[in-house]
């Protein structure tokens, strides 16, 4: 028998036939080292390419690091073992879903604050019309692909540089239906922690499926708008009201800024509120501002935020997301709901600590 292991093509001279306390035909090595029939990559050699294609950004790219360290294979085996075990990562999501989530550090303290953030994104896939010379069809279709992370606020810190890092935290990707994302981060923040700390912050940026699903999944939590966010409106209602020119803006927003992040938020969303539509599409601007601001009127409290030394910005998500994208939204990458789900599944296997569990059934 010929396998191939991390060290390179092993041969092995192994007995094999028929059990004679059973009856069942067979080879007893393979059965002990949990091969499936005509297996040919040791479990190890596996675990360490499907790892590497969670980390490389493409399966192409995959296989060149895997012949440097000295296994040179097809980008395809490498998909086929993504999908393969992706399968099993998402099916064993399914069956922890249907189990109370236990707590991965119960001995850990009562936590003062757990941090939710909320973001989308879109993939890209073949739409009905790709390929075609003629058609009124879509070439090319985008999904929106949730993603959220959880993380305890004493988990978060930064580098000699003031670069944010987390230590700990859980990324969540789905894409479908709101209510199963939430029902997938909930039970990963649940397993952080999220059950014992005494307050839980909510940061987004103003998505209205996102707050929606706030106030069904975590009704108790402190909502905050994205500053950044909050400010590129209002930036854009600086341009509208006071010219396209950033220099004849600036002074309006700026001003309203600082209003916004030192505890006047009340005071800008009056004086926004108060402002004269214009005919015409400056009108349509302003008042599509208005309601923005509007809408978001109860999750601007920045400076008592600020103040308890809580985030007010929502740049671990994007930055989760930035990451996400390196790997599923590269130059001519395409996706299917079965390739894309059990590449996340995969991916999340290895993130949230899910990945030993995995390996050992595979």
């Amino acid at each position: 028998m010929h396998l191939r292991t991390v060290v390179g093509i092993v041969e092995l001279k192994v007995w094999h036939g028929k059990d004679s306390a059973n009856g069942h035909w067979g080879c007893p090595i393979r059965e002990r080292w949990g091969l499936r029939a005509h297996q040919q990559m040791s479990p190890a050699l596996e675990e360490k390419l499907a790892f590497t294609a969670t980390m490389a950004g493409s399966y192409t790219a995959a296989g060149l690091v895997a012949a440097k360290w000295g296994c040179e294979v097809d980008q395809s085996v490498i998909h086929a073992l993504v999908q393969r075990v992706g399968r099993t990562a998402e099916e064993k999501m399914q069956q922890r879903l249907q189990q109370v989530p236990q707590e991965s550090q119960p001995q850990r303290g009562d936590s003062e604050l757990a941090v939710l953030m909320m973001d989308g994104w879109h993939v890209r896939f073949r739409g009905p019309g790709w390929g075609r010379k003629k058609t009124q069809k879509e070439r090319v279709e985008w999904h929106e692909l949730k993603t959220g992370i959880f993380y305890l606020h004493e988990q978060a810190g930064a580098t000699e540089g003031g670069r944010g890092v987390i230590c700990d935290k859980r990324v969540v990707r789905w894409l479908g239906e709101p209510l199963e994302f939430g029902r997938r981060l909930n039970w990963e923040a649940l397993r952080g922690g999220l059950g014992r700390a005494k307050e839980t912050l909510a940061l987004a940026d103003g998505g209205p499926w996102i707050w929606n699903l706030i106030e069904d999944r975590w009704a108790k939590a402190r909502q905050l708008l994205d500053f950044y966010h909050g400010s590129e409106h209002l930036w854009e209602l600086g341009r509208v009201c006071h010219g396209q020119d950033d220099a004849q803006s600036k002074p309006w927003v700026e001003r309203r800024l600082h209003q916004l992040r030192h505890g006047q938020e009340r005071t800008v969303l009056k004086e926004i509120a108060a402002l004269n539509r214009p005919r015409g599409q400056t009108g349509e601007a302003v008042k599509r501002e208005q309601k923005y601001f509007q809408g978001q009127a109860g999750r601007m409290n920045y400076r008592e935020i600020s103040d308890r030394g809580w985030p007010i910005g929502s740049g671990a998500v994007e930055s989760a997301c930035r990451q996400s994208q390196r790997r599923f939204k590269g130059p001519g990458q395409f996706w299917t709901q079965a390739g894309l789900r059990h590449l996340c599944a995969l991916d999340e296997a290895r993130v949230n600590n899910h990945w030993d569990e995995l390996w050992l059934s595979c």
